[in-house]
């Protein structure tokens, strides 16, 4: 009987009863389903919070600790106080680059990107090159394990998102010159507006280079839709002279460095070198305008910056950037001077003049275009003869008496150059260390005790 009961169809008032509770239950279930999206998003936030936290104290620390040994380095100019201060705000205090009238900022990350590009058409150039283990350790969750640090560490900048002058740019502007940084373009264009340009292998082809000509001018146009201002004679001329400006300031500072005995440690150099990234080249012009005068007075007074019979240190190979200063600060630190380096961060990533022939938009786009590839000492390309004549230059001009090799792990372009220099510094017989190390500071004893033994064995001609 009650089974029969149970069968009998429900009246219309049931039906609209049992509809509004399966309505209800069903409206209470979306809202448990949407409190628990929200709550792993607000658990995601949370974590990433922190990992933001546990960022800036680790990555300010870092820095904080590179600049204190920096500043106890015996004999410091007083002028090189402003470009460790340019350091400081990007890299403790976390400040955005100070551009004049708020330019657009584009990240740039080699030299072969031309700055007179940017600052003709209304920008400011950056270069975003990563030299931070902390940001090394968040972009090694997200690069295969064999790249290279520096790439590692652009990707955990972008990712942890707590750095303005990485947040902040408008545009990337990537040269591919090896695979990492081909990764690395895709990866940065899935993000963000981003510039590829494509570097010839072979810079003694005027097919090639003509293909890198229209890779400025394709990159030019990409610059257009940023800034909204076109390339033109007038704004192209002045930023030419702008860098002029800074180039001559920098071949007085060589001239000042090739001086004997050394008036100034190669850290403070590489330093102002890595400050130059990040500042508004008229100021980092005056700047070491600035420094030049001091060292000048350094000079007539005949002040040594070490003691005359430091073995002579050429550091080359694969970029060093603040605030990854261990191995010059280990060379300086153990008895040795730095007296010359060969990086791309260093004195040739601003060292070549364009030479304009032709004075059109067109000829001085040609200039750098061959300013930025034909005297370029970078392994990317096939033929690197000039790479070989450079360092024997510098060898000459800086009485080099050991050269230190530094190998980025995972920077395959330099690490196969190795082999090449080791014959030819045996032909002079200049001694040569390959020193291969990543952003971590657990080597630094390993590191240590090989960079004194080398200095060591020059000092003693072991």
């Amino acid at each position: 009987m009650n089974e029969n009961r149970n069968n009998l169809p429900m009246n219309p008032a049931q039906l609209r009863q049992r509809e509004r509770l399966e309505q209800k239950n069903k409206a209470a279930e979306k809202m448990q389903r949407q409190q628990e999206v929200l709550e792993r998003e607000n658990k995601a936030a949370e974590k990433m919070q922190r990992q933001q936290e546990r960022f800036e104290r680790k990555s300010t620390a870092a820095a904080q600790k590179t600049l204190r040994q920096i500043r106890e380095l015996s004999h410091k100019p007083d002028a090189i106080e402003p470009f460790l201060e340019t350091l400081e705000n990007i890299f403790s205090n976390r400040k955005d680059v100070q551009s004049p009238q708020g330019l657009p900022t584009v990240g740039t990350y080699c030299v072969m990107v031309p700055p007179e590009i940017i600052y003709a058409q209304g920008g400011m150039p950056v270069k975003l090159c990563g030299g931070s283990s902390t940001a090394f350790g968040i972009g090694d969750d997200t690069a295969p394990r064999d790249a290279c640090p520096l790439v590692k560490a652009v990707m955990g900048f972008e990712e942890i998102g707590t750095m303005p002058v990485y947040q902040n740019c408008s545009l990337m502007a990537v040269p591919v010159t090896c695979d990492c940084k081909k990764k690395l373009a895709g990866w940065l264009e899935e993000r963000r507006p981003t510039a590829i340009l494509h570097v010839p292998a072979n810079r003694d082809r005027d097919e090639d280079m003509e293909r890198f000509v229209g890779e400025l001018y394709r990159f030019s146009s990409r610059l257009e839709q940023i800034t909204g201002k076109a390339l033109d004679y007038d704004s192209l001329s002045d930023a030419c002279q702008m860098t002029a400006d800074a180039q001559f300031q920098l071949s007085r500072f060589i001239d000042l460095r090739r001086k004997n005995p050394l008036i100034i440690r190669g850290t403070f150099s590489m330093a102002f070198m890595n400050a130059l990234s990040y500042s508004w080249l008229p100021e980092w012009t005056g700047q070491l305008s600035a420094l030049n005068r001091e060292l000048e007075g350094r000079a007539k007074a005949n002040e040594m910056a070490v003691k005359e019979n430091c073995p002579r240190i050429l550091l080359t190979g694969s970029p060093v950037i603040f605030p990854n200063f261990k191995l010059p600060l280990l060379i300086e630190s153990m008895g040795g001077l730095l007296a010359a380096d060969e990086t791309c961060m260093g004195e040739r990533g601003f060292y070549d003049p364009p030479a304009v022939c032709d004075r059109t938009v067109d000829g001085m786009i040609r200039a750098l275009a061959n300013r930025a590839t034909r005297p370029c000492t970078c392994p990317t390309f096939t033929d690197n003869l000039r790479r070989i004549y450079r360092i024997r230059q510098l060898i000459r001009d800086y009485r080099i008496q050991g050269v230190i090799y530094h190998v980025l792990r995972g920077c395959l372009v330099y690490d196969y150059e190795y082999r090449h220099l080791e014959e030819e510094m045996g032909k002079l017989g200049i001694p040569v260390i390959r020193v291969e190390t990543d952003y971590n500071d657990e080597d630094v004893e390993q590191l240590r005790i090989r960079v004194e033994a080398f200095i060591e064995l020059i000092k003693y001609g072991g």
